[in-house]
């Protein structure tokens, strides 16, 4: 079953098309990669799904529905970068900050209820962090903080989870443990999942499939079939093809390392 229908999508910042005939679906249970250079319009479509910008052409559904009518937002969860989520000094408990995402699927007035709390401390205990419940979110580590970020999303019980680049925060071992956790969600709660990353080398290790946009769509499909592709060999070079494949998981790789093809190396990314 589709849950997003993406079809033949452009969208146009005054005269720059941000992006070109994009076309494809996420489907129920999904580990999507989304990965692209700078520039790329990853922002602008994500931007697109929730009908925040106007389409040039095509058409865009979730759930069924045309994203400018969609109101069931509580069955989307977005977790955007964690600079940009929360204020990290908010005067609030872990336990206060994953209730706020019980209150997407309240009615006015909106109050929390018994049964509210045993939910939220049912997703703490859940992502093992029911031990900081009265602890303060601004004095928790960066790691700790998305996991309680991830909470509050979950806690709406949502079947798409969008993250924006959630380890850019993170050390290799928090990073590597946030990831594990998102890829067993994904595969014993069957939640979709899209995971927007610059780290093309890294993502392979837990999403199925691998989205690779550069304003027009280059790769949509499972990481083992651009593995096998001729065609995305010679547009990456057999060398940043098996980078972004990395079958070879090597545990011992604990640095960030992010790789484009050569023409779109940093320093040459379109504005």
């Amino acid at each position: 079953m589709a849950i997003i229908k993406i079809k033949n999508v452009s969208v146009s910042y005054n005269s720059h098309e941000a992006l070109k005939n994009i076309s494809f679906d996420v489907e129920a249970g999904d580990f999507i990669g989304f990965v692209g250079p700078n520039g790329a319009g990853k922002t602008t479509l994500i931007k697109a799904i929730f009908g925040l910008v106007p389409l040039k052409e095509g058409s865009i559904e979730l759930f069924g529905t045309s994203s400018s009518k969609f109101i069931n937002w509580d069955k989307v969860g977005y977790l955007p970068q964690q600079s940009s989520s929360i204020n990290p000094l908010f005067p609030a408990t872990v336990q206060e900050v994953v209730l706020l995402g019980m209150l997407s699927q309240k009615k006015w007035p909106r109050r929390i209820s018994r049964h509210d709390r045993i939910k939220t401390d049912e997703m703490l205990q859940k992502l093992k962090i029911e031990h900081l419940k009265k602890r303060m979110f601004s004095e928790l580590s960066g790691g700790q903080q998305q996991r309680v970020l991830l909470a509050r999303c979950l806690v709406s019980e949502p079947e798409l989870l969008i993250f924006d680049e959630p380890s850019t925060a993170l050390d290799p071992d928090s990073r590597e443990s946030f990831f594990e956790l998102i890829k067993n969600l994904n595969r014993d709660s069957k939640i979709a999942v899209i995971l927007i990353t610059h780290d093309t080398g890294y993502v392979g290790r837990f999403a199925e499939k691998l989205l690779y946009l550069d304003n027009h769509l280059i790769f949509f499909g499972k990481f083992s079939d651009f593995c096998k592709s001729q065609e995305m060999g010679r547009y990456f070079g057999e060398h940043h093809q098996h980078i972004i494949c990395h079958q070879h998981h090597d545990a011992s790789d604990k640095h960030h390392h992010t790789h484009y093809p050569p023409h779109n190396k940093p320093g040459s990314e379109k504005i």
